[in-house]
């Protein structure tokens, strides 16, 4: 739990904790940014989060409300990667073992981007209820993923939970 607390009181600059270094988008990908909160048991955080997703590579940057860097996610094919605010680094070779070691809760990034586009990760069972329009349900890998609101056909409110983790995502901006 400490991991957590120390996680996201973290606040060192990173380089470029504004946002991502700008770069064309390839086939298939998107960025996204928004606000993010997570709770882990009794432990409550939140911040900025900048996502850029393309089928070989993930980049994910956590800030501090102020903008302050947090971690940083890189994955590259099947490599995964974490840095620190504090300059530390972790590597392993799942997101969900990675920020379990750095931060003291799993981020499923295996599922993540396809649940924050709507849609079930291909290949795993899944069950999807609902619509956009009235709420959507989805529930993937012991997760349930509640879409909250859309716009333009997009999910722009969802929240994510699974035992005593729950993460909240409000989407600002989708890129693609």
């Amino acid at each position: 739990m400490h991991r957590f607390a120390l996680g996201f009181a973290t606040a060192v600059f990173l380089g470029a904790c504004a946002g991502l270094p700008e770069a064309p988008l390839p086939p298939g990908g998107f960025e996204l940014s928004g606000r993010v909160a997570i709770r882990h048991g009794k432990e409550a955080a939140s911040g900025r989060i900048f996502w850029r997703h393309s089928d070989d590579a993930d980049e994910l940057l956590l800030t501090s409300p102020l903008g302050q860097g947090i971690a940083r996610i890189n994955r590259e094919h099947d490599r995964f990667r974490l840095s620190t605010g504090d300059n530390r680094e972790y590597r392993a070779a799942d997101a969900e073992s990675l920020t379990e070691q750095a931060l003291g809760w799993r981020l499923p990034l295996a599922g993540l981007s396809d649940w924050v586009q709507a849609r079930a990760s291909p290949g795993r069972p899944a069950e999807m209820r609902g619509d956009p329009d009235r709420g959507l349900d989805l529930r993937q890998d012991g997760w349930h993923i509640a879409y909250e609101e859309f716009r333009e056909g997009r999910p722009f409110r969802l929240r994510m939970s699974r035992e005593d983790l729950e993460i909240r995502l409000i989407v600002d901006q989708w890129k693609n």
